[in-house]
């Protein structure tokens, strides 16, 4: 059965790419402190500008002085809360997503095939272009977010993944249209 490797690919590599899931749990620890420090630094700004921009100990007018260090220390405080999130971002947003939808696609291309009749070359095409695509687009999201192989990212930049997969997705389409059977077909 030519679409069975897909099926095994697709249900390994998502064990891979689901796994990222726990994986980011365990990062909002710093994520959780850096927001504590945003909204209480955030929070003394909100109390300055409510009162008139007064200090609350002296009221007191606060300087222009005093008043860029409060509102440098807020900011800092947003951009370290942003720079404790980009991380666990960027794995959601790519190699998680991606790898689950892509794992996905191919248990599902592979299930497809079973029931597909045809050239066997042009099943095969199918086949190897859903596992490469994979491969080529979240595999490389992943080696590249995950574990920062800058040579990933620069195999993630030629396309090559993405194109892949929607190739597959037009050949498996033409696969079917022509080939679907309501029974599993046996290779030759």
């Amino acid at each position: 059965m030519i679409g069975k490797k897909n099926v095994v690919f697709g249900f390994l590599y998502l064990v891979l790419t689901a796994a990222l899931g726990p994986y980011m749990v365990t990062q909002f620890g710093t994520v959780a402190t850096a927001e504590g420090a945003r909204q209480k630094a955030l929070a003394a700004l909100q109390g300055m500008a409510a009162s008139g921009f007064t200090d609350p100990a002296t009221l007191e007018t606060l300087t222009p002085a005093q008043l860029a260090r409060i509102n440098a220390r807020a900011l800092l405080a947003v951009n370290d809360a942003l720079t404790a999130r980009a991380p666990i971002d960027a794995i959601k947003g790519g190699p998680h997503t991606h790898g689950n939808l892509e794992s996905l696609l191919n248990i599902a291309v592979g299930l497809t095939l079973c029931f597909t009749a045809g050239a066997v070359w042009l099943r095969q095409l199918v086949s190897w272009a859903f596992i490469a695509g994979a491969l080529l687009h979240s595999g490389m999201l992943y080696l590249g977010i995950v574990f920062q192989f800058a040579w990933a990212r620069t195999v993630l930049d030629t396309g090559i993944g993405p194109a892949l997969i929607l190739a597959g997705l037009l050949l498996a389409g033409i696969a079917t249209a022509i080939g679907l059977r309501g029974e599993p077909v046996r290779d030759t």
